[in-house]
């Protein structure tokens, strides 16, 4: 399920624009639930009035149609990297255009991490908000069931987080039909609205929007951050890209979410102008059907709310793979699936995190001023960075380029603004959850860094070692032995340790190096090449995309097509294991250097990363400064 769909492939197009429908779509199709009614019932909601109505619904109209349709599905989803999306990719992809330009690359893909580090607190947000105002409308028909609405709720995240580990292959099935059913009410149920109090649809006028501005001033600046809540989740459009590609993604919203967004949305402005209550959304329907459309919401946002589970995964996989977080254990859900994943140590802090802040915020009300902050600014990082893309690999002039980021950060920098204002009232939470895993990225990837300079000192060119070994020849055993080195070009230590302390080397000897490209995946024929050294060593390096996971008996089984002659059963592995000693002298200071120690020792072991079999791997340690 990935790249361009061909025009003639009809049935496949179709199969792709109902799964985007349901996943890609989840969390902005969720957000009629509780947007509207934030504009006039949140922390800084208005009073409700046919002029404020009308703005609202206007700047909801041009929010929808620019930051969406324009910004995302017209712009950012060109700048994919051979197919693949998200802030993380657009990262890697502006950092291999300024390769010669060292301080604007580790500017732009620090500030690129911070927009995927934000991520992980909209993974927590979107649950807690989305399955809460679902959940909350059972108060109306039942207002006993108010005292209820927190326990159902987390009992319902429970066992949404719960359900993860067996994957979402067979769910993911009943995504697209339910999410058809849901955009289907969305619009039918906002249609009768609208046939009540027709005059709201002059609200596509820009006029109403700019006069709302103009005649509320600072408060109607204040709402910008609720308007805001209908479109989060843009950024799902553009992180699916390589499931789907660009074109179902682009005809699902333009045929079936859009119309049904706008349709919904008007409908509520039409419902509060005749009755200003306090859920626009529920009262669209008549009382009888409305545990019906509780049900389907609760439903809905479970869907919205898996998407973006899946996509912390996503994001998590693709973060190792760079060399951004430690190595995790990954759990592949379904075999004939790529990118079906499971990790746990996500998903049971996004369960706690997403427990937390139901228990703690209360209502949706209370939760919708914590959303958006972090989103903000991930869109903010995205047109940032997708201003280089434009001069650097589209070769686009500075006038057009920069004229045009600047229209979209305008209205990027408005967003922003009206939700830092919520600093206080819980907008705090994803800026600190997201400058956490910042500051995680960082440290691990320049404590590699630092690891990988120390145990180069201790390594010795391989044509060197050869020659040595050449002089002064060691007994040779009738083995086979596999070393792990993180050098492409040395001689791994425990290689070196093996030959001092026991004197004595396996008659066969592969030295393996995993490369992880900046490119989602890596071709079969190009994945392992192998080289006779001579005395029985061979050099095999193995190339995967960061959209790929190595396996290491996949890796031998591709080297044997190669010429390496070993067979998987009979091979002996060898992996370094380093203790690492923080010192303040040596290169990170030394909180840091405990930080990434810590981060070591907890890292999944490469055995169990790596599918070596555990049975024939040896370790050897080493102590290492950092």
């Amino acid at each position: 399920m990935k790249g361009a769909v061909p025009g003639s492939d009809n049935p496949r197009l179709a199969a792709l624009s109902l799964a985007a429908l349901g996943i890609v779509y989840g969390d902005i199709g969720t957000s009629p639930l509780y947007a509207i009614r934030e504009c006039f019932h949140g922390k800084y909601g208005l009073p409700v009035a046919p002029q404020n109505v009308l703005g609202v619904l206007s700047l909801i109209f041009w929010a929808l149609v620019v930051v969406v349709s324009f910004k995302y599905l017209t712009l950012v989803l060109r700048a994919d990297n051979h197919g693949e999306g998200g802030v993380l990719v657009l990262t890697s992809l502006v950092g291999r255009s300024l390769g010669d330009r060292p301080r604007s690359r580790w500017l732009l893909v620090a500030i690129g991490l911070f927009g995927a580090a934000l991520l992980y607190g909209d993974g927590m947000i979107t649950p807690a908000i989305s399955v809460l105002s679902a959940v909350e409308g059972l108060q109306i028909t039942v207002p006993a069931f108010a005292r209820l609405t927190i326990p159902v709720t987390i009992m319902i995240l429970i066992a949404l987080f719960m359900v993860q580990r067996k994957g979402t292959a067979t769910v993911g099935r009943l995504f697209g039909p339910v999410m058809v059913l849901w955009f289907l009410v969305l619009a039918i149920t906002g249609l009768i609205g609208i046939i009540r109090h027709p005059g709201v649809l002059a609200a596509v006028n820009p006029w109403y929007g700019f006069e709302f501005l103009l005649h509320n001033r600072l408060h109607g600046y204040l709402v910008l951050g609720s308007v805001f809540l209908t479109v989060t989740g843009a950024e799902a459009l553009y992180a699916d890209l390589g499931h789907f590609g660009a074109r179902p993604i682009r005809l699902t919203w333009f045929l079936a979410v859009l119309p049904a967004l706008l349709l919904n949305y008007f409908g509520q402005g039409a419902v509060l102008l005749a009755d200003p209550g306090e859920h626009p959304f529920f009262a669209l329907v008549p009382p009888a059907l409305l545990p019906v459309l509780v049900l389907l919401a609760t439903a809905a946002t479970i869907i919205a709310s898996q998407a973006v589970i899946s996509g912390a995964f996503s994001l998590t996989n693709q973060a190792i793979q760079l060399g951004y977080l430690p190595r995790m254990r990954i759990i592949h859900t379904a075999a004939e699936t790529q990118g079906q994943i499971y990790v746990p140590v996500i998903n049971w802090t996004l369960m706690l995190a997403t427990i937390l802040l139901v228990v703690g915020f209360h209502s949706s009300s209370k939760l919708a001023t914590a959303y958006g902050a972090g989103v903000t600014m991930t869109m903010l990082i995205t047109s940032l960075l997708l201003y280089r893309v434009m001069r650097d690999r589209w070769q686009w002039g500075l006038l057009p380029a920069a004229g045009l980021i600047s229209l979209l950060l305008a209205v990027d920098l408005a967003f922003f603004g009206a939700n830092m204002v919520k600093i206080t009232h819980g907008a705090w939470f994803p800026l600190a959850i997201g400058l956490v895993i910042f500051i995680l990225m960082r440290t691990w990837k320049e404590g590699r860094r630092f690891l990988r300079a120390r145990l180069n000192e201790r390594s010795m060119p391989i044509p060197e070692f050869l020659e040595n070994l050449r002089r002064n020849p060691v007994a040779r055993v009738d083995s086979k032995a596999v070393f792990m080195a993180g050098n492409q070009a040395g001689v791994p230590p425990a290689l070196l340790e093996i030959i001092k302390h026991n004197k004595v080397l396996a008659r066969q000897v592969a030295i393996l190096t995993i490369v992880t490209e900046d490119t989602p995946r890596v071709p079969r024929e190009d994945k392992v090449s192998v080289k006779d050294l001579g005395q029985g060593f061979y050099r095999v390096k193995a190339h995967f995309g960061f959209m790929e996971n190595a396996v290491v008996p996949y890796i031998i089984a591709l080297a044997r097509e190669k010429g390496l002659p070993f067979e998987l059963e009979e091979i002996s592995f060898f992996l370094g294991r380093e203790r690492l000693l923080p010192d303040r002298k040596v290169g990170l200071s030394l909180w840091r250097a405990n930080l990434f120690a810590f981060m070591s020792r907890n890292a999944t072991g490469a055995t169990a990363f790596y599918h070596i079999p555990p049975d024939q791997v040896m370790e050897v340690g080493a102590q290492v400064k950092v």
